[in-house]
């Protein structure tokens, strides 16, 4: 099972990969963790990319793209992924798909959690102002305003990645605004 989960931050992409990397044991890989892994390992492509970030620039497609394929090369992928935040951008996509060419394996499924952005703002604003009165501290990145400005960098650079798949006969679209089991409920039924 090689799976992509797109949608913008706070659709559920993470809670859906948590539940069916248990359920299949299967990895969900994520862009940072893996970055952050091969920085740590030293590997070669980890070295490039500690010094791309310690100039405080952003790591390159070329970089990423190396580091995904090391890590879709481990053991623990032989069964399948689920790909949660990569690719971003339509020519990660492409550079995707040429990479899992080259080693002879495809994608399964794009999954696309479809959401209403003003509700994802409501949530947010309604856990932030819980948060504060329960006493709480808030994230610094946790509030509606930069929340806004992730919605809107995600519609600019990876919402395209639904045309994209959808002409690859790929893309499957669920309601993300339905409750977690029927979100659940409904990627099995797509997967079976």
């Amino acid at each position: 099972m090689r799976l992509i989960f797109l949608g913008p931050p706070g659709a559920g992409k993470g809670t859906q990969a948590k539940l069916l990397t248990e359920r299949h044991g299967i990895p969900q890989l994520s862009t940072g963790d893996m970055l952050r892994a091969a920085v740590a390992a030293q590997t070669e492509v980890g070295k490039r990319a500690k010094a791309v970030m310690d100039a405080g620039e952003l790591v390159s497609d070329a970089i990423v793209n190396e580091i995904v394929s090391d890590r879709i090369d481990s053991p623990d992928c032989a069964r399948g992924f689920i790909l949660d935040g990569y690719p971003r951008t339509v020519p990660q996509a492409q550079a995707l798909d040429e990479m899992l060419a080259g080693k002879g394996i495809g994608l399964d499924a794009v999954i696309e959690l479809k959401v209403d952005e003003a509700a994802l703002v409501r949530r947010m604003e309604t856990r932030v102002a819980e948060t504060i009165a329960a006493g709480g501290s808030v994230r610094s990145d946790d509030n509606p305003d930069a929340f806004r400005r992730r919605l809107a960098e995600y519609r600019e650079k990876t919402a395209p990645l639904s045309n994209y798949y959808a002409t690859t006969g790929k893309l499957q679209t669920v309601d993300g605004m339905a409750d977690v089991d029927a979100v659940t409920k409904e990627i099995g039924r797509i997967l079976a």
